[in-house]
């Protein structure tokens, strides 16, 4: 494998600390732009110079496996460096960890400066999970309670970290060593780099370190990797196979020479946080999504919901000129351009003058996290384009200076913030999903957005309750981890950071919040669905419904059949129709049209000759039995035309006539890219043998679907779950997005 090309790339990242006066939106779509050009089919390596790498590039090398090369503009510094420590040792100076014990240890001295490392990164492969060799148990009876547990529980990947998580750490730590203050050779950090070009990803076990004097233990098997170790396990990918070996296997198949280390050698590469940066990068670059996409979902809710945009106006920022306000409003009323759903109320209609919080104050609920999550990335960037272990050389005075790099609280800061953001973005998302599910608060919509009558279909029920699981996780992981430190190592690392503990429950949480995240998006499109079906019924009913009371009462209301729809009795009649329609939506089809049509007997009363309303009880009982035939009429009317309307609309759901550009684009994503339909239950019934041939007309045993339906002839069973899976999946996997990405651009 040729690792590097005769072209290397530079790209230009975020300076770090840029980023502090910077608005999240700029930060994010520039970091996704490194990511981007990181990702170009041209294949060219990403140039690393120890002090400019950005987030984006830490994700694409990590979880994409760009190759890294590093600037010829590092050899010299790297050489002096190593020399530096070379003549502070010809002079006599005592070096911890080149000369001496290891933290409280560090009263002892040692000639034996190369055999010192090399014990040093032996007796720091402590975890567990990454045993070099199966146990190999006696035989037992298969079938014992032992015998059993052992088939169910292993030392397997669960207790690892996982491989992109190690990719991050190698080239934090490749990126500090370049730096020229680590004392170490070139052949060194050179092999380090080999595993990242070869994909020999070390199996590092998930726990063990305190991250205080750097993280330990972890770091050591990546030590032990490059020394060629029989005891250390990796995974190498080579021609497309992936398979489990010691390094020592690894890199004679990649003809890489193992690596002897030399005087703080060792001690360079696992005294320092790079797997606590590394793990903490992937964290807020996830988080970093799930901002955008909260933003997002926050103006489908509006549209979903009837909102207004005036929640948004820029005045409201402008005389509160908090940056992230600024920043999350300006997207959001951007996002809302072109909707045909946002209501802007004037407050004469005897309903809420405002929205509800959930969508009124999400840029005030919303800005500070995104201000949370400036500084968190600034914390995270500035780590992993620093200096890390202890000592440090002076290569330009010579001097070997002692002090405490290592302590990552940074990183431990960093992650808290995170999660207490992850937290705060599922309550927010958690409130406005509910919303829409609720009968009570959704405007109109159906109770749990069900496409079928409300007696016989939940769908959204097991989803509120699901997400009020999901967001009481997110409480208890936004615990700090960092008030739980323990005194360690003979008292010496009384004070320790934690950070990549904190970091994994912050990935933790980024899960959480990615299967709320997709619940939502599920929840919202169908609410989508059902206000574009709605605005579908009611444009073909008015007609009819106009017509069959202009027959009916053209005589009683001096009206005409032939008159357009303009007289005031039809205006007031549909005005008062569509309100009933908003306040009737927990009823099933039949009831709800005829109680619709008796609601509305006060408004044709009110509009009838004055002689049609005289005490002569042969006019009463004219009108009364004219009345009666209307209501029969027109409600049977309402629910043949609500039930035509639904299987047309069913038949090709698109609401993005109705929706702003962001929930066009997103709503496209979901119905046309990840296929998720528009929800009825044909679509969740347990497939039976006669489904899966769609030659062949099924009856529903239970009755549900009198006249029946073609199967599908797909073999695969849905459930609500499985479509919310199908989102989930497309946001872990970054597919989503891309989309969500392009929403943002369009604010710009």
């Amino acid at each position: 494998m040729e690792a590097a090309a005769d072209r290397p790339r530079s790209l230009s990242s975020t300076v770090t600390g840029q980023n502090q006066s910077m608005a999240h939106t700029s930060v994010i779509l520039q970091e996704w732009q490194t990511f981007n050009e990181c990702l170009s089919p041209d294949d060219q390596p990403y140039l690393l110079s120890g002090r400019k790498l950005s987030l984006g590039a830490v994700i694409a090398v990590s979880k994409y496996s760009v190759v890294v090369e590093i600037d010829e503009t590092c050899s010299k510094i790297i050489a002096a460096s190593a020399a530096a420590l070379a003549a502070s040792l010809d002079v006599g100076q005592i070096v911890y960890g080149v000369n001496t014990g290891f933290g409280g240890s560090a009263d002892s001295r040692s000639k034996q400066v190369e055999a010192l490392q090399a014990t040093l990164i032996r007796e720091l492969h402590c975890g567990l999970g990454a045993s070099p060799v199966a146990r190999r148990y006696p035989a037992t009876n298969g079938h014992s309670p032992t015998a059993r547990n052992r088939l169910n529980h292993s030392e397997s990947a669960e207790n690892l970290l996982h491989n992109a998580w190690v990719r991050a750490s190698i080239l934090i730590r490749i990126n500090s060593l370049i730096g020229g203050y680590s004392g170490v050779r070139q052949v060194v950090i050179k092999t380090l780099s080999q595993l990242l070009n070869y994909d020999i990803i070390p199996r590092v076990p998930l726990r063990g370190s305190i991250s205080a004097s750097g993280d330990l233990s972890p770091l050591s098997y990546i030590a032990g990797s490059i020394q060629g170790k029989s005891t250390i396990r990796v995974q190498s990918s080579r021609n497309g196979t992936v398979s489990d070996m010691t390094a020592a296997e690894a890199l004679a198949a990649a003809g890489i020479a193992p690596v002897k280390l030399m005087a703080k050698e060792g001690l360079a590469i696992v005294n320092g946080t790079a797997v606590s940066a590394g793990v903490a990068s992937l964290a807020i670059w996830e988080t970093h999504q799930l901002a955008v996409l909260a933003q997002l979902l926050t103006s489908m809710s509006v549209e979903a919901l009837c909102g207004t945009d005036e929640s948004f106006d820029p005045l409201l920022a402008r005389v509160r000129p908090h940056p992230g306000q600024i920043d999350c409003s300006n997207n959001i009323y951007r996002f809302l351009q072109g909707s045909k759903l946002v209501y802007h109320n004037d407050g004469k209609n005897d309903l809420l003058r405002q929205d509800r919080y959930s969508i009124r104050t999400a840029s005030q609920w919303l800005g500070p996290i995104l201000e949370d999550l400036l500084l968190a990335h600034q914390q995270v960037e500035i780590e992993f384009n620093s200096v890390t272990d202890n000592p440090i050389i002076d290569r330009e005075t010579d001097r070997v200076v002692h002090g405490g790099n290592f302590q990552a609280k940074a990183i431990t800061s960093a992650m808290e913030k995170v999660r207490q953001a992850l937290q705060s973005i599922g309550r927010l998302l958690f409130c406005q999903c509910t919303e829409l599910i609720n009968p009570v608060t959704n405007r109109g919509l159906p109770p749990n957005l069900t496409a079928e009558d409300p007696s016989i279909s939940w769908v959204m029920k097991a989803v509120d309750i699901m997400i009020a699981a999901l967001q009481s996780e997110l409480g208890f992981l936004a615990n700090p981890v960092g008030s739980h430190v323990q005194t360690a190592e003979m008292g010496n690392q009384a004070l320790n950071s934690l950070a990549l503990i904190s970091a994994r429950y912050t990935h933790t949480a980024v899960d959480v919040l990615a299967q709320l995240a997709a619940a939502h998006l599920f929840a919202v499109c169908q609410a989508l669905d059902l206000r574009a079906f709605d605005l579908a019924f009611q444009r073909s009913l008015e007609p009819q419904l106009m017509q069959a009371t202009k027959q009916a009462f053209a005589q009683d209301s001096g009206m005409q059949s032939g008159d357009g729809g303009g007289h005031p009795m039809l205006e007031e009649l549909w005005s008062s129709f569509l309100v009933r329609l908003e306040q009737t939506t927990k009823m099933d089809a039949d009831r709800r049209f005829r109680t619709i049509m008796e609601s509305l007997h006060p408004v044709l009363i009110r509009h009838a000759k004055p002689e049609q309303c005289s005490s002569s009880s042969s006019s009463d009982a004219t009108f009364v039995s004219t009345l009666q035939h209307w209501t029969n009429t027109c409600a049977l009317l309402c629910q043949h035309t609500f039930a035509a309307s639904m299987e047309e609309y069913s038949q090709h759901p698109d609401a993005t006539p109705y929706l702003g550009i962001a929930a066009r684009r997103m709503y496209v994503f979901v119905r046309r890219t990840l296929r998720v339909p528009f929800l009825r239950a044909a679509h969740i019934r347990t497939p039976y043998p006669e489904m899966m041939d769609p030659s062949v007309v099924v009856d529903e045993p239970n009755g549900d679907d009198e006249e029946g339906y073609h199967g599908s002839g797909n073999p695969d069973s849905n459930t609500v779950g499985s479509y919310i899976g199908t989102i989930y999946e497309a946001l872990r996997s970054g597919e989503l997005y891309g989309p969500a990405m392009e929403c943002l651009r369009d604010t710009r």
